[in-house]
């Protein structure tokens, strides 16, 4: 029994928000600031930057350079890598509810700006980025008012960016074979990320073994296991293994939930499982654990 009573984790107030409406935009202000934490499984990202970078996106690289339009998929494993030291631009989160009032809302997710074989990526000149910071602009300055009808201007402001980048050429900076093996880990550990934090009991953790994995990144476990451990030096399991932990002793330190609540928030069949997963690395059962950080 916990001598103080500890509260569930909280969201901080930008993911409070966002998880409340749906809906957030923000400048991405220099390199540290290009990078905002949040739940990933729940929001498509719409990202007007301009700088260096390399982008991961399924089984594809992009390096790219100047200004580019770039649309995220909750379900699409992606990630970035910052190369310049000046960042700067417009990131859009919104979830598919938030969109769903609108007719058109399907048929846009549905584009090939979103779907795994289509490119999300789209080089812009300087007078397609300065018509576009307009746009981000309005939605910024919108999302402060208190006018009644504000998402559905809104999420007219996201369609017109989406229409926009349709009409726009896309990228072909990619390379599918080079540095394959790094490729794929990175996007595997972006994927492994992204099941954490566990926010509620409700939405257990899916992906647990290195086949459930290899089969969200549509490759053999064999090949997955094998690039994962040429290029980090730890196997996939260890990876899955060493985050689960890590999450299991957040939500014991920081969350009142009992050990069973916790158990199947991580994906656990039984109780009994976790107990024994958990002491077998660390030595102490879940419980103890808890104690000993009371």
């Amino acid at each position: 029994m916990l001598a103080v009573q500890k509260s569930i984790r909280t969201l901080s107030p930008f993911n409070n928000e966002l998880k409340l409406k749906g809906f957030k935009v923000f400048p991405i202000e220099g390199d540290s600031g290009a990078t905002r934490q949040y739940s990933r499984k729940d929001f498509y990202k719409i990202c007007l930057s301009n700088g260096r970078s390399k982008i991961h996106y399924a089984n594809r690289s992009y390096e790219v350079e100047g200004s580019i339009l770039f649309f995220g998929n909750p379900h699409i494993p992606y990630a970035w890598e910052t190369l310049s030291q000046s960042y700067t631009g417009y990131t859009c989160l919104f979830s598919e509810e938030f969109l769903r009032p609108s007719m058109q809302a399907e048929s846009l997710l549905q584009s090939p700006l979103f779907k795994i074989e289509g490119t999300p990526i789209f080089q812009i000149n300087e007078e397609q980025r300065l018509f576009l910071s307009r746009i981000f602009d309005k939605m910024i300055a919108e999302q402060a008012e208190s006018y009644s009808y504000k998402d559905e201007l809104i999420r007219n402001y996201i369609q017109l960016i989406v229409h926009e980048a349709l009409k726009l050429e896309p990228s072909k900076n990619f390379d599918r074979q080079s540095n394959a093996l790094a490729r794929l880990t990175t996007v595997f550990l972006e994927l492994l990320e992204r099941q954490f934090p566990i926010e509620g009991v409700e939405s257990p953790l899916v992906l647990k073994k290195p086949q459930d994995y290899a089969q969200a990144l549509s490759v053999h476990v064999n090949y997955l296991n094998r690039a994962v451990k040429e290029v980090t030096q730890k196997s996939t399991s260890t990876h899955i293994k060493e985050r689960i932990l890590l999450e299991a002793k957040a939500l014991l330190e920081h969350t009142n939930w009992n050990i069973s609540e916790l158990a199947y928030a991580l994906g656990f069949s039984y109780p009994s499982y976790f107990n024994n997963y958990f002491k077998k690395e660390l030595g102490l059962t879940p419980s103890a654990y808890r104690q000993s950080r009371v």
